[in-house]
């Protein structure tokens, strides 16, 4: 994360008048020191279990990138958005599974606390495991594009699909929703882990852009669900993971510091904000969308 944040030009951060929630739709998450104090509610949809968890590690790594503080780390693997509160969900199992039921109900669960909560932004890093077959793909998608009507801003990894073209997921095609493609621009560019070898590409042919935008994913340092503390501190407090599951984070955190410091933006002004100051890599249109998102422009003016 220190790395990402220099190169997306969110080196700097300063509190915002506002600390919108984000809701994560994912594996869980675990009392990480680094998100302490700013879970503000917790649903587990498989097992229905009371206490907070997270036997994957993925959502907890997730909700590192967007908010994680850095306690452990001296601030070095701090998150995007470090006072940030979330909202989890947990609708996938350890190994990345899940059904469009738990997610239908996760999503159902998010929109009905929306205004209690101050939820503003819903981050679905579903870009691991075997979810659903298309035909609930598409359920899913309307009941996405449903909470983006209700004013959620609906952020959606691309997948790790690629590098062909055309192998955006059904609801990473939706017009609505923001879709985060995976780049590390120039680092890891000798690499064949690089994660914009496998990110899922939009339609070549198409006049609109798709994925929306793109963010780095490769190799990313954030929060671990197996952190642990025994003598002399905590262990294993991070670890890295790559794909556009981390990517799509990357974007939440970018929007949750727009809307820290303009509150008034709907999702429409947010997105189109995201988009207009994104950095075109000079790639073609399917692969990088409208380009890199680029925090420093994002929160000018």
């Amino acid at each position: 994360m220190f790395r990402v944040r220099r190169q997306i030009g969110a080196g700097v951060w300063k509190a915002g008048e506002a600390d919108p929630v984000v809701a994560v739709l994912d594996t869980g998450v675990v009392e990480h020191p680094d998100l302490q104090g700013r879970i503000v509610a917790f649903q587990d949809f498989l097992e229905n279990r009371s206490r907070i968890y997270d036997n994957s590690g993925h959502g907890t790594h997730v909700c590192g990138i967007i908010g994680g503080n850095g306690f452990l780390s001296a601030g070095r693997y701090r998150g995007m958005a470090p006072t940030v509160k979330l909202v989890v969900g947990k609708v996938l199992d350890q190994k990345g599974d899940g059904t469009v039921d738990a997610m239908i109900e996760g999503i159902d669960w998010v929109v009905a606390n929306q205004r209690d909560w101050n939820i503003r932004i819903l981050n679905i890093s579903v870009g691991i495991g075997r979810l659903m077959n298309e035909e609930k793909e598409a359920m899913l998608k309307r009941k996405l594009e449903q909470a983006w009507k209700r004013g959620l801003l609906v952020v959606c990894a691309a997948g790790n699909n690629g590098p062909a073209c055309n192998t955006l997921s059904t609801i990473g095609k939706s017009r609505l929703l923001i879709t985060v493609g995976c780049h590390d621009g120039e680092y890891f560019k000798d690499s064949d882990r690089r994660c914009a070898s496998y990110s899922s590409k939009g339609d070549r042919f198409a006049t609109g852009k798709k994925p929306d935008i793109v963010a780095p994913g490769t190799e990313i340092i954030s929060c671990n669900g197996g952190v642990s503390k025994g003598f002399g501190g905590y262990r294993n407090a991070y670890i890295s993971k790559s794909g556009t599951s981390m990517a799509t984070p990357i974007v939440s955190g970018a929007l949750a510091l727009l809307l820290q410091k303009h509150p008034e933006y709907d999702n429409e002004t947010a997105k189109r904000k995201l988009l207009d100051t994104a950095t075109d890599l000079g790639e073609p249109w399917y692969q990088q969308g409208w380009g890199m998102v680029n925090v420093k422009r994002l929160l000018e003016g």
